[in-house]
């Protein structure tokens, strides 16, 4: 396969063209993995722009966790997942240092698909030390080994240059013990500044991921169970803010299946 046509966004069950100017709470959570932390520091930065919603990262914006810090995140989801207080049963748990629920969450499923086709349309950030993703993650409500990741874009800024750009994209096992973390690196022609458009396809004949229709990467893998979508913007800068303030990516568009 050479080309992954983007879906109709007048036929795809789940689109969103952030004309509202704000996250629609019927689509969207604007907290990233709010059960690992607190709603202080989980609750995203965004605001309206043309052609899309902005998400921010701020001077006065908080860590995602004390523990992770310098490490702050605008992240809008489609679910939630969450064990009780104090457990360690959850939606994506990436990190290996004990990650325990500090606010437990409600099972909310705004859209998880178990296969189908997901197009993203965004903006990278140029900022010091930032990086816009975008991940399919299993919400392990069912299994906590469901919790494999189809890594859409991981797209760091000091990675855009003027007429491309070099993404990390690929399949992430974390604790699914049927997956091997499969990820690479592609260099797409997307220069600064440039909105663009991420799809992946997923489904038991495996996955296929593409930036403006053009496959960049294809696995056999089957990543399993319900699968949420998340979009963040991350700032990683030590000892601690740095530069100018907000720092920014946008997010245009988004269609699923």
């Amino acid at each position: 396969m050479d080309r992954l046509p983007l879906l109709d966004p007048t036929a795809a069950p789940f689109a969103d063209d952030f004309t509202a100017g704000s996250p629609d709470p019927g689509r969207w959570v604007d907290h990233y993995l709010p059960h690992w932390t607190t709603p202080d520091r989980s609750r995203a930065r965004c605001a309206p722009t043309p052609g899309g919603l902005e998400l921010r990262i701020e001077a006065d914006q908080p860590d995602w966790r004390p523990e992770d810090a310098p490490l702050r995140v605008s992240n809008l989801q489609t679910a939630t997942f969450s064990g009780p207080a104090g457990s360690t049963r959850g939606t994506h748990r990436h990190r290996p240092d004990g990650l325990t629920v500090r606010t437990p969450t409600p099972t909310r499923l705004l859209w998880a698909p178990r296969e189908g086709q997901v197009d993203v349309r965004v903006t990278a950030s140029l900022d010091r030390g930032c990086m816009l993703a975008v991940w399919l993650v299993g919400t392990e409500h069912e299994s906590p080994g469901d919790s494999g990741e189809v890594c859409v874009c991981e797209i760091d800024a000091d990675a855009v240059g003027e007429t491309s750009t070099r993404v990390r994209t690929g399949v992430k096992a974390h604790h699914d013990p049927r997956l091997r973390t499969e990820v690479t690196e592609v260099v797409v022609p997307v220069g600064a500044g440039q909105a663009h458009w991420w799809s992946a396809r997923w489904n038991a004949s495996g996955v296929v991921v593409a930036c403006d229709e053009r496959v960049v990467f294809t696995s056999a893998q089957h990543v399993r169970g319900p699968q949420q979508l998340m979009v963040d913007l991350f700032e990683v800068v030590a000892p601690g803010p740095a530069g100018e303030y907000p720092k920014t990516a946008v997010v245009h568009a988004v269609r699923g299946s």
